[in-house]
C-alpha cells in the first residue's frame, strides 16, 4: 500500500496486489510504488478540480438560460441544449415583441468555464434590453457588438498574470424576428450559421444572407438584415455548428441530416429535438450544441383590424369610433376599451401634428391589446412631463399611464408608435363565487 498525498493532504490509498505465485515485493518495488503514487495524486486532484469547475460553469450557465422558451399564439417553440466539454457559452432565447412578433435568438461565446458562462449571461441580458427598444436585427447586433467590444477591452486590460488576459473574447449570434401578420422573418447574424426554414411541403430553404463579423470584433463589414417569406406551418431552425459537426450539404445548401430529421412538419417539435439528439449528436463536440425550433402559426384574422386615416383633425374622432366598435365586437371590457380610445386618440393626434401622411391605425388582440399608429415621418416622439402652464406635452404621458408599455418601431417607410394594454384573464367556469357575486 502507498499513500496518495498532495501538499500534505491525503487523497486516498494505492493498493497493489500480486497473485498467482508471483514473487513478493522488495525494496525496489516499494520505491516504484511511491513514485507511481506521487504522480497519481496530482492527476486525481486535477480531475477533481476539472469536475468541480465544470459543474460550477454548467450550473451558472443553466441558471442564466430560460427554463423553457415561451410559446406564443403565433409561434410554438422547442429547444435542445447539450453542453460541450468543459462547459461552454451557448444560449438561446425567445422574446415577445410588439405587434404580435417574436424574436428568436441563438448564440455562443467562445471558450469554456465560469468566465465564458458569465459573459454569455451578460450578452443575453443586453439582447433582452435592446429588443425592448424595437431595433431592427442588424442595428441590434451592431449595438450588441459595441457591448462585446467593451467587454473584450476590459478583459485585455487585466493584469498579465490574470488567466483571462490571454483569452480574447469573441462570440457569434443570430437574431431573427418573425412577424405573423406579414408572414416574414427578418434576421441578421454575427459569424453564425444561417437559419434553416422547413416549409409545410417539407422543402428546405437556407436564405441567402451576408454574414457579419464575430461579436467583439473591432473591424469588419456592417451587419446586414435579410427578410424572407415564411408560410404558416413552417419550422424555423436556429442552431450552433456543434449540433452538426462538419455536416454534408444538400442541393439547397442546407445541412442534409438536419433536413432529413426536420422534414416532418406535422410531428411535435419535442419529438424532432429528441431525434436530433439521439441520431445526430457527435461524441466529440467543440462547443455547446444548441437548437431552437419555432413552428409558425396563422394569426387569427378576427383579432386584427387596420384602417387608413385621413390626415386632418377629424381623424382622431374617426379612430376613436373604429376602436370603440371593434373592441365591443371583441368583447373587451369597458375599462380597457375606454383607455384604448384615449390612447388611440392621443397617438393619432400626435401623428397629425408631427407626422407625415399616410396614417394607419391597427388594433391587435393577442396576449395583450396592441394599438399601433403608423406614419411616414422618422421623427421620434419623446415623453416629457408638462408644466402647469404648458399647452402640450401631455399626450404621451397619458399613454404611458394607461398602457402597460409603449414604444416606437422604425421601418423603411417611417415609424410606428405602439402601446400594449393587459387584458384581464377570463374567469374559470369552475371558480368559486365571490362574496360580491353572491350579494
Amino acid at each position: 500500500m502507498a499513500p496518495l498525498v498532495l501538499r500534505g493532504t491525503a487523497l486516498g490509498v494505492l493498493s497493489l496486489i500480486r497473485a498467482g505465485g508471483s514473487d513478493p515485493y522488495n525494496e525496489d518495488d516499494v520505491g516504484l510504488a511511491a513514485d507511481v503514487a506521487s504522480h497519481t495524486a496530482p492527476c486525481i486532484d486535477n480531475a477533481r478540480r476539472f469536475t468541480r469547475e465544470y459543474t460550477i460553469a454548467a450550473t451558472v450557465q443553466r441558471h442564466q438560460l430560460p427554463r423553457c422558451p415561451a410559446s406564443h399564439s403565433t409561434v410554438e417553440t422547442a429547444h435542445l441544449h447539450v453542453l460541450g466539454a468543459g462547459g461552454g457559452g451557448g444560449w438561446f432565447d425567445t422574446i415577445p415583441l410588439s405587434g404580435a412578433r417574436t424574436a428568436l435568438v441563438v448564440g455562443e461565446v467562445t471558450g469554456r468555464g465560469i468566465q465564458t458562462a458569465t459573459t454569455m449571461g451578460q450578452l443575453r441580458t443586453v439582447i433582452r434590453s435592446l429588443a425592448a427598444l424595437d431595433l431592427q436585427p442588424d442595428e441590434l447586433l451592431a449595438r450588441l457588438n459595441d457591448t462585446a467590444a467593451f467587454l473584450a477591452a476590459e478583459r485585455a486590460a487585466h493584469h498579465p498574470s490574470d488567466p483571462l488576459h490571454p483569452q480574447p473574447l469573441s462570440a457569434n449570434c443570430v437574431y431573427a424576428v418573425y412577424d405573423p401578420v406579414t408572414r416574414t422573418c427578418t434576421f441578421a447574424r454575427a459569424g453564425h450559421t444561417t437559419p434553416v426554414i422547413i416549409r409545410p411541403d417539407s422543402s428546405t430553404e437556407v436564405p441567402d444572407s451576408t454574414p457579419g463579423p464575430l461579436l467583439g470584433s473591432a473591424e469588419g463589414p456592417p451587419f446586414a438584415a435579410t427578410t424572407t417569406d415564411v408560410p404558416h406551418g413552417s419550422i424555423l431552425a436556429l442552431y450552433t455548428p456543434a449540433i452538426l459537426p462538419t455536416p454534408p450539404v444538400d442541393s439547397d445548401g442546407a445541412p442534409a441530416r438536419l433536413h432529413d430529421v426536420l422534414a416532418q412538419p406535422g410531428r411535435p417539435l419535442e419529438h424532432l429535438c429528441n431525434d436530433i439528439l439521439y441520431t445526430l449528436r457527435s461524441k466529440d463536440r467543440p462547443g455547446d450544441a444548441v437548437l431552437l425550433l419555432a413552428r409558425t402559426r396563422p394569426f387569427p384574422a378576427h383579432s386584427l383590424a387596420t384602417w387608413l386615416l385621413d390626415h386632418d383633425p377629424t381623424a382622431a374622432a374617426t379612430a376613436r369610433g373604429h376602436t370603440r366598435r371593434t373592441l365591443a365586437d371583441w368583447n373587451v371590457n369597458e375599462d380597457t376599451a375606454y383607455a384604448a380610445e384615449l390612447i388611440v386618440s392621443e397617438l393619432v393626434t400626435n401623428a397629425i401634428r408631427y407626422g407625415t401622411p399616410p396614417l394607419q391605425l391597427r388594433l391587435i388582440k393577442n396576449r395583450t391589446l396592441t394599438c399601433e399608429v403608423h406614419d411616414d415621418s422618422a421623427t421620434s416622439p419623446r415623453l416629457r412631463h408638462a408644466r402647469t402652464v404648458d399647452e402640450g406635452g401631455r399626450g404621451l404621458f397619458i399613454v404611458a399611464q394607461l398602457a402597460q408599455s409603449w414604444g416606437t418601431r422604425y421601418t423603411t417607410e417611417g415609424k410606428t408608435v405602439w402601446s400594449e394594454q393587459t387584458l384581464p384573464t377570463p374567469a374559470s367556469p369552475h371558480s368559486e363565487p365571490t362574496a360580491e357575486s353572491v350579494q
